[in-house]
């Protein structure tokens, strides 16, 4: 495993908290933000104590509504199509008519369609109502990343991107407790909970977050596009790779479910071992956040997705719930590694008036491989688990070593950032 390398530093545009009033560890952690930031970092977790739905669909959908593994698989996937659209236009509002507004309007939708999609009956109905979500599911992630680049120095990024993936995964691992105990007594509820949280970030920014898009951006709204972003081939590749990996990375919300499932492990099961993976980073990831965001970009972003991959690999022995629990570490480990600076080199690659769409594009990577995750991962598992399973093996190292060449270009642009902030 290579080395990994320091990146440059530089001087922070956020005025530091002082450290009479923060210990020295906590300082290096969450000191130096502004209110805005810790507005929309409770907002995220607000959002995120409620996602019950997308880890419970496949069960949801193959119990509750009778629907074949096939089917099933169709439907997740028609959500991760939508998703895709949902980041185009997310990307394009974020740079037209600004972050908060996108933000609200964004959270406030996917709430009205989860409810829609909790009461939808019939494979025509679910499609449809799953098309929805789709297309609204994600149209606030541009905005939430564009406001975090807009407010926080470029040497302070991966530390901030940090802090919101944290709070993501403290939500995550109540939800998911939550959410197996919950289904057992019937899924409404989690569709209930789940659009309740989802408005409910979107009323917070718009109460008290201001738009965050700088003036420069604002006089450049009307110039560039989509294809402007396309041309940048560093950031093609980039998300290319990010496909790849999230197709690894999101079985665990897609398929491991119904690996278990077919072990003879139900709901509850499911729960707790997917819950390991926000425990695992609740307690590892503020321990070593900090001391990655230093270290080169590329080479942190290649270790983590080796080290995913392998965890992947290693589910195709796990047959009962501490075994499966094991690979849930294995892999965790990896997703803390690479999600230290994954949004945060998006941001150094982006220039001010395109902020939204860039950070819309690499979002389709994660839509990419939601909507590629659950069509391949359902194929590969109806051949047969260790199928899977090693498949994702092999993806996670293809992915680790299409990241380090992509590492000296996303070096250079780092560099270029950096230079511009001071």
């Amino acid at each position: 495993m290579t080395a990994l390398e320091e990146t440059p530093a530089a001087v922070p545009v956020v005025e530091p908290l002082s450290r009479a009033r923060l210990p020295a560890f906590l300082h290096d952690r969450i000191g130096g933000f502004p209110r805005t930031f810790w507005i929309l970092w409770s907002g995220t977790l607000l959002n995120r104590l409620g996602t019950m739905v997308e880890p419970f669909l496949g069960l949801y959908l193959t119990t509750t509504r009778g629907l074949s593994l096939g089917q099933a698989g169709l439907v997740m996937a028609v959500l991760g199509a939508g998703s895709l659209g949902s980041q185009i236009v997310g990307g394009i509002l974020t740079d037209r008519i600004g972050r908060r507004i996108t933000l609200a309007l964004g959270t406030v939708l996917t709430g009205l369609a989860m409810l829609a999609l909790g009461y939808a009956q019939g494979i025509v109905s679910i499609v449809a109502a799953v098309l929805v979500l789709g297309l609204v599911l994600d149209i606030y992630r541009p905005a939430s990343q564009a406001m975090v680049a807009d407010i926080i120095s470029p040497a302070e990024r991966p530390r901030a991107f940090a802090l919101l993936f944290w709070a993501i995964n403290l939500g995550w691992a109540i939800a998911t407790v939550l959410g197996g105990t919950l289904a057992q007594h019937g899924f409404l509820w989690l569709f209930w909970i789940d659009a309740i949280t989802c408005a409910g970030f979107g009323v917070l920014v718009w109460r008290a977050v201001p738009d965050s898009r700088p003036e420069r951006a604002r006089a450049g709204r009307d110039e560039g596009g989509f294809l402007d972003v396309l041309r940048d081939r560093v950031m093609v590749f980039y998300v290319l790779i990010g496909i790849v990996y999230t197709f690894v990375l999101l079985q665990g919300m897609t398929t491991m479910a119904l690996a278990m499932k077919e072990d003879g492990l139900g709901p509850q099961a499911y729960g707790i071992a997917i819950a390991a993976n926000g425990v695992i980073i609740i307690a590892v990831q503020p321990l070593v956040a900090a001391w990655l965001s230093r270290r080169d970009h590329s080479r942190v972003l290649a270790t983590g997705m080796a080290l995913v991959g392998l965890g992947y690999g290693l589910t195709a022995v796990a047959s009962s719930l501490w075994s499966y629990v094991g690979t849930v570490l294995v892999w965790t480990l990896g997703e803390i590694i690479a999600a230290s600076v994954l949004q945060a080199v998006v941001a150094d690659l982006a220039p001010v008036h395109l902020r939204g769409r860039y950070s819309g594009l690499y979002g389709m990577a994660w839509s990419g491989g939601f909507l590629l995750a659950p069509l391949g991962g359902t194929q590969l598992l109806g051949i047969g688990a260790p199928a899977l399973w090693l498949t994702c093996l092999g993806l996670g190292l293809v992915a680790a070593a299409g990241q380090l060449g992509l590492g000296p270009a996303i070096r250079g642009r780092r560099e270029q950032a950096l230079l511009a902030a001071v």
